[in-house]
């Protein structure tokens, strides 16, 4: 009988933590599969098979209904339905004499096009030849490299590898987020204008820089990110929540703080009300790691707490906004009040998770 009421307590101390909406969660696995989370049941529920490999990234579309994966074991994409959890496309981009490197990307508004930046690897007789990164359209649809182009080598240090990517609305122009916004023509595939963040005109700023995108807070025709700036006289280093339009290229932002050694991403409520960020100061047994909330109508934090650090990992957040998540490169997810910034539990996965990130649907 104690058993049983430890096993019941356990349960209703799980129930307590969960979601008030619940969504389904995925999240990359070694060696080769997407977990399949139930925040409503706390728990794995099922595994979608990789057959490309190991996945390090994926993008949800903007409709919600296809999420895009990008694996490094074969250089491959794997296309996934989200309503039916089944893998609707799949292949590899390496053949018996070449090699494609690529991290993330971003697909076109058709779905028929994914754009990214790779690097390729060709097999000769006593060698490979690498080339140098080049901007890459994968057809989807022919499950292969179409075009590439050089990157300018003014742009080789501003963007692209592992920046931000996203396509205009109408289908014709690819942004690249890095320390410089890159705007590339998709018809040409060159570089038609760019916007230095290092010395923008109207914000008084310098040494800007986008970071990850805050899919949490993702509007249709919007490139939402933190941003990291000083100011022109004494450089004074800050952190805010930068805006880029993807239609009219107008570029703003709303500083919050100083900044910080590092910072782990941003999550916003759905009401836009609070935010969130991970901040980290000092290395290794020094570290230290402290949730930030911040009030996004006077832009200010109002409230941290130390939490214990993780030599890696990433925040996420339910999708209802309640709870913090502080997830990869481990087999759990610790779960964390967003209004209390307490601990309530820990889930066990029972899978090692990657550093592919988290994609929440309904």
């Amino acid at each position: 009988m104690q058993t049983f009421r430890l096993m019941l307590a356990t349960g209703l101390a799980a129930l307590a933590v969960l979601p008030a909406s619940a969504a389904t969660l995925f999240m990359g696995s070694y060696p080769d599969s997407l977990l399949v989370f139930e925040e409503g049941k706390g728990a794995v529920t099922s595994t979608i098979k990789l057959d490309t490999g190991l996945p390090t990234s994926m993008q949800l579309s903007d409709d919600g209904k296809r999420i895009y994966v990008t694996t490094i074991t074969t250089s491959g994409i794997e296309v996934i339905d989200t309503a039916t959890r089944k893998v609707i496309n799949k292949f590899s981009l390496n053949d018996g004499t070449t090699r494609y490197r690529f991290w993330g990307g971003t697909p076109d508004p058709t779905g028929r096009y994914f754009y990214t930046v790779i690097s390729k690897f060709e097999k000769g007789i006593d060698r490979y030849t690498v080339s140098k990164p080049m901007y890459g359209v994968i057809d989807l649809k022919l499950q292969k490299v179409v075009r590439t182009a050089e990157i300018d080598k003014e742009d080789e240090r501003a963007g692209g590898g592992r920046g931000g990517y996203k396509v205009s609305p109408d289908g014709k122009y690819l942004y690249v987020f890095g320390e410089k916004v890159i705007i590339i023509d998709l018809a040409s595939l060159k570089a038609i204008d760019r916007i230095d963040l290092s010395k923008p005109e109207t914000t008084g700023m310098e040494n800007g820089g986008f970071g990850g995108t805050l899919d949490a807070i993702r509007t249709p025709g919007q490139y939402v990110s933190l941003f990291n700036a000083a100011d022109p006289y004494i450089h004074n280093k800050m952190f805010g929540m930068a805006r880029f339009d993807l239609t009219t290229r107008q570029f703003d932002f709303t500083p919050i703080g100083p900044a910080p050694d590092a910072m782990a991403g941003m999550q916003m409520t759905p009401d836009g009300k609070d935010a969130y960020t991970v901040v980290t100061n000092g290395k290794l047994g020094n570290k230290r790691c402290e949730f930030w909330h911040m009030d996004m109508a006077s832009n200010a934090v109002v409230d941290k707490a130390e939490f214990p650090c993780r030599s890696r990992f990433r925040l996420g957040m339910s999708m209802d906004g309640r709870k913090l998540y502080i997830y990869g490169a481990s087999y759990d997810v610790e779960v964390y009040d967003a209004k209390t910034l307490k601990h309530d539990v820990t889930w066990d996965l029972g899978y090692d998770t990657t550093g592919a990130g988290m994609v929440a649907v309904p």
